[in-house]
């Protein structure tokens, strides 16, 4: 069964720079799944939990969406990879079950942020794992004067980690987002420290980090806590960029402004079409 391209869900035919981003973070979580039972929710296409299980001991992967679950049925099919219709605040999976929790690019998707923190706590084991992200509405919204009509509720950093907090003792706050720039590494792989730079012709200096985190991700865990290094996620993406240019033409052609501006242009293409007949 094939998915729609809705241009929200992440189907494994993008090549652009929301697939670098998701790649990215199970990536991150990757490192924290092996001999693990884990939960991926909201789990869409199906890629990332196929990714998880590769290392996990077992993978459920769990989704609101039928046809979607249908699909990664169809796709991926291995031993310890189980799919399941479910949302996050009704997740089919027995209290105290799960090693690792990996929700990304979900939550935004509703407005029941309590519920499901309640319902993740619910089915995670004492001692696992959380690993959520989600948009930065200041720099995916507020500054670039963007809205995503499949976001409910969006929320500002400080905001998501002050939600997580609220139910996990320790969480480790991660900024991300795409750049361009030089990446310059020791070769022997022995230096492992992260330095942020930036400038021009007049200036150079240090800075804290990029200046355009789109996205937060937070590593929460009831029972210490857990970081992982700075990363850096190669992909060569330059004819992805155009991919990326036809999604967003995608989205705009489904927005209302563009079909009443179609809609209005409609007498002027009929004239233009007679008096050039």
């Amino acid at each position: 069964m094939a998915l729609d391209n809705n241009g929200e869900r992440l189907i494994t035919s993008w090549n652009n720079k929301t697939m670098v981003e998701h790649l990215h973070r199970y990536f991150i979580a990757n490192n924290f799944v092996k001999g693990k039972v884990v939960l991926d929710i909201a789990s869409g296409e199906g890629y990332g939990s196929n990714l998880l299980s590769k290392k996990a001991q077992y993978v459920y992967g769990v989704d609101i969406s039928f046809e979607a679950i249908q699909h990664s049925r169809e796709k991926y099919q291995q031993d310890n990879l189980k799919f399941l219709t479910g949302s996050t605040i009704n997740i089919p999976l027995e209290n105290n079950s799960m090693d690792v929790i990996v929700s990304f690019e979900t939550i935004e998707h509703h407005d029941e942020h309590e519920e499901m923190m309640q319902e993740c706590l619910r089915v995670l084991k004492n001692d696992g794992i959380l690993i959520i992200s989600t948009p930065d509405k200041k720099f995916y919204s507020d500054i670039p004067h963007y809205s995503n009509p499949h976001h409910k509720k969006e929320l500002y950093k400080h905001e998501f980690l002050q939600l997580v907090s609220k139910y996990f003792k320790h969480c480790t706050l991660y900024n991300q987002g795409i750049t361009k720039g030089s990446f310059l590494y020791a070769d022997d792989g022995n230096i492992t420290e992260t330095i942020f730079c930036t400038g021009d012709y007049n200036n150079l200096k240090t800075i804290n980090g990029i200046t355009s985190p789109e996205y937060n991700l937070i590593i929460a865990s009831n029972s210490e806590t857990i970081t992982f290094p700075n990363s850096f996620f190669e992909k060569n993406f330059v004819d992805g960029e155009l991919e990326f240019y036809k999604e967003q033409y995608y989205l705009l052609k489904k927005s209302p402004s563009f079909k009443l501006g179609k809609f209005l242009l409609t007498p002027v293409r009929l004239l233009k079409h007679l008096f050039n007949a």
